[in-house]
């Protein structure tokens, strides 16, 4: 089966639009959740400081 490789420049314009948009927010995001998980570590906020940045290195190395 032939794979077929993706090109950011052939998503839907909305797509692309979201892509932007929580990459601009997704740094503001990670630094408040690293805050709030220095001064009251709960395993949600490490969950989620986690889910962040993972959302954060996707978006930079293009992996969405």
């Amino acid at each position: 089966m032939r794979r077929r490789r993706f090109n950011k420049f052939t998503y839907h314009p909305w797509f692309r639009t979201c892509r932007r948009i929580a990459a601009q927010f997704i740094v503001p995001f990670i630094i408040f959740q690293f805050i709030r998980t220095l001064f009251l570590p709960t395993v949600f906020d490490v969950l989620l400081l986690s889910f962040f940045i993972v959302i954060g290195l996707s978006l930079l190395f293009e992996v969405i």
